[in-house]
């Protein structure tokens, strides 16, 4: 029979951070890393996005973390979120730090069995800021079968974890190496056979208008939503996610095959203009804060455009607005680029369409491993 222990009782330490005061420039950007709660995701830590100094540690109530820790968000975005400190560190006050007896429990078997919980942990969080304090931390139950147990399922575990960092890793290359390409491809400002001109002079843009995701329906008429470019869809679109009523579509501007769907709104201006293409067969809606991009070349490759550097740097010096980040049809019809004959284009659009190909069969690996993954760990890890 597992017998079932508190983190308190299995542990040799379990403490909050602390903060030095922001007032002293000369506590931060030192030697220490110091943790804050946002950057705790079922990850490993190998080091902070900010550092403290040691005038700053001894004028706090920071304390240092042992190296080989389990850490746990208390309040924030990422509350009761766990992550695996391998590292000597320190931490704010939003964080706990928990110091296993290792003679007791495994740091990576108890990292492991929290994350295992998130859902139950983190529903019993309190107040308006839905934060957990040390004393409920410390309360946690863990069930405790023996040390060689409990290595053979880290060890069985780290191998998924392992896999899955390395499809990360892969996939963030692959993205890397496809923006090169891509922008390697759409320089051909020069270029014999290749014009400059706008977008102004190639095709118009539509504002969109009149779309509430209260509008939403079960059956109906295709509509893309601006909100939904920036979240839901990936460069191109043969379905949409969501519907609405016949009469309210009737009146919706329309995005028809090959056209671009832009979201003219973000919170700053690298989102803003997000594109989508529209490669369905049926004409469908679109909401406000968007903008339908209607045009004669091939939809993808402007897609492009529309996610390059060049156009980048055209936002940023276009774009208006503080807290939401807005962009005109009359501003973008006045960007100028390369544009290549349309066989150029088609040629452009299968070399990265083979780069997006890689890195959605990698992204499809990612996501079944990871679906493996929680299924081991809550087979391993429940014991009741």
């Amino acid at each position: 029979m597992i017998k079932w222990q508190s983190i308190n009782d299995i542990s040799t330490n379990v403490f909050a951070g602390g903060t030095p005061s922001t007032s002293h420039a000369e506590y931060y950007d030192g030697d220490i890393p110091w943790i804050r709660s946002g950057e705790i995701d079922f990850n490993v830590i190998k080091s902070a996005e900010r550092n403290i100094s040691e005038l700053g540690y001894n004028n706090s109530s920071a304390k240092k973390i042992r190296k080989n820790s389990v850490v746990m968000a208390m309040t924030g975005a990422t509350v009761a979120k766990t992550a695996v400190v391998e590292i000597e560190a320190t931490a704010n006050q939003s964080v706990c730090a928990i110091e296993t007896n290792e003679e007791i429990v495994n740091y990576k078997y108890l990292y492991y069995f929290l994350a295992n919980n998130y859902f139950k942990i983190k529903s019993s969080a309190q107040g308006a800021l839905t934060s957990l304090n040390l004393a409920m931390i410390k309360d946690i139950k863990i069930p405790i079968p023996s040390i060689k147990e409990q290595r053979n399922y880290v060890g069985i575990l780290d191998t998924f974890t392992a896999s899955i960092d390395n499809l990360k890793q892969q996939i963030e290359l692959r993205k890397k190496q496809y923006e090169y390409y891509r922008e390697k491809l759409l320089d051909l400002e020069g270029k014999d056979g290749v014009m400059m001109t706008t977008l102004g002079n190639i095709g118009c843009f539509i504002r969109g208008a009149g779309i509430q995701k209260s509008d939403f329906v079960e059956d109906g008429f295709g509509c893309i939503h601006y909100g939904q470019v920036h979240t839901k869809y990936d460069l191109s679109a043969t379905k949409t996610i969501s519907k609405i009523g016949e009469p309210l579509y009737r009146k919706s501007k329309k995005a028809v095959k090959g056209d671009v769907v832009l979201a003219t709104t973000s919170e700053d201006a690298a989102g803003v203009a997000k594109p989508v293409v529209w490669l369905g067969d049926e004409d469908i809606a679109i909401s406000g804060d968007a903008y339908i991009f209607h045009h004669k070349q091939n939809g993808k490759y402007l897609a492009h455009v529309f996610s390059s550097h060049r156009f980048f740097l055209f936002k940023i010096k276009n774009a208006t607005g503080t807290k939401v980040v807005r962009i005109s049809g009359d501003s973008m019809a006045r960007f100028e680029f390369p544009l290549p004959s349309l066989e150029e284009q088609n040629r452009i659009v299968d070399k990265l369409d083979n780069f997006e190909a890689v890195i959605s069969n990698l992204e499809a690996q990612l996501a079944y491993r990871q679906k493996q993954y929680e299924y081991y760990r809550n087979k391993l890890l429940t014991f009741e």
